[in-house]
């Protein structure tokens, strides 16, 4: 499903900076929303196909907040979580990484963010 061809706004949100990365994690923490983050690069074609799916998964999950980060363009964000291979998925609560995901596998992925936005609020790391 391309969402954006359908005309409906994506939920999945487009980080471009640190500080954007700092204001969405920390808005999502405010909120008690666990977060998806996909690490991708524009040259991967596996984290370029996972994008319908992260768009699937958004709608699915609409408790839950879902990023996407080029590492390219956001070097010290993928740093700072050590993302050495695309795809990355980072699942975080409470600002804290909880788990991480690497490669393009649905399955896994709807496993474990399942798992993730089943758990309590309080139980943070």
């Amino acid at each position: 499903m391309e969402v954006e061809e359908q005309g409906i706004k994506s939920r999945v949100v487009k980080v471009n900076s640190k500080e954007s990365w700092d204001f969405h994690v920390n808005q999502a923490t405010l909120q008690g929303c666990p977060i998806v983050a996909h690490f991708t690069a524009v040259w991967c074609i596996p984290s370029v196909a996972m994008k319908p799916f992260m768009e699937e998964l958004a709608y699915m999950y609409q408790n839950m907040s879902f990023l996407t980060v080029d590492v390219d363009e956001v070097k010290e964000v993928a740093s700072k979580y050590e993302v050495k291979a695309m795809p990355t998925f980072l699942l975080l609560k409470g600002g804290v990484p909880v788990d991480k995901i690497v490669g393009a596998n649905p399955d896994e992925m709807k496993k474990r963010i399942h798992i993730l936005a089943q758990s309590n609020p309080t139980d943070i790391p």
